[in-house]
């Protein structure tokens, strides 16, 4: 199992958001988002995956997450994030052919906050490189309170487990607080 540390990492991710008056095809500019911007003061629910528009990830993972997003803010989650090493640009268009509306979806392009937190495995086997093993997390103003993690952690894991990183569990964690 990898050692996790008790509070979320300090990075900066790299993203892009969309400005109108930039006007033309592509009215979108980078936004350097810090881990305070995200996680300071609020409670976020946080999960990980290997890869944007790999199939466990589009069919279960995000779309459950989506569903159950008002469920989340009901009990008093601030938001909602998924996070992939995968750089801003793919997780854009993976968000659009998603129809994600509610779940922030986060690029770790470098994979420094995935590798702080001590998940960053070898998916060579895949031909993916460096990626995020499958997690899911609720951190409380920068604190990381609960974790599912994925079995099986290791480089080049032949499976890819998808049984507690799930949106239900983590429901089901919260509403039992």
């Amino acid at each position: 199992m990898p050692n996790v540390p008790a509070t979320v990492p300090t990075t900066i991710f790299k993203t892009r958001v969309r400005n109108e008056a930039l006007g033309g095809p592509n009215p979108f500019e980078w936004k350097d988002l810090s881990t305070d911007e995200i996680f300071k003061g609020k409670k976020v629910v946080l999960f990980s995956l290997p890869g944007a528009f790999t199939p466990t990830c589009s069919t279960s993972h995000l779309p459950r997450y989506e569903e159950l997003y008002e469920e989340f803010k009901s009990l008093g989650v601030d938001a909602v994030v998924c996070l992939s090493v995968n750089d801003a640009f793919v997780m854009y268009q993976w968000g659009k052919s998603q129809n994600a509306k509610n779940v922030f979806l986060l690029p770790d392009g470098s994979g420094e906050f995935t590798r702080q937190m001590g998940m960053l495995v070898k998916k060579d086997n895949l031909g993916f490189g460096m990626r995020s093993w499958r997690y899911s997390m609720f951190v409380d103003d920068g604190k990381i309170e609960k974790m599912f993690i994925e079995p099986g952690f290791a480089d080049d894991c032949p499976t890819d487990p998808f049984e507690v990183s799930d949106a239900d569990t983590m429901l089901a964690y919260l509403k039992s607080k």
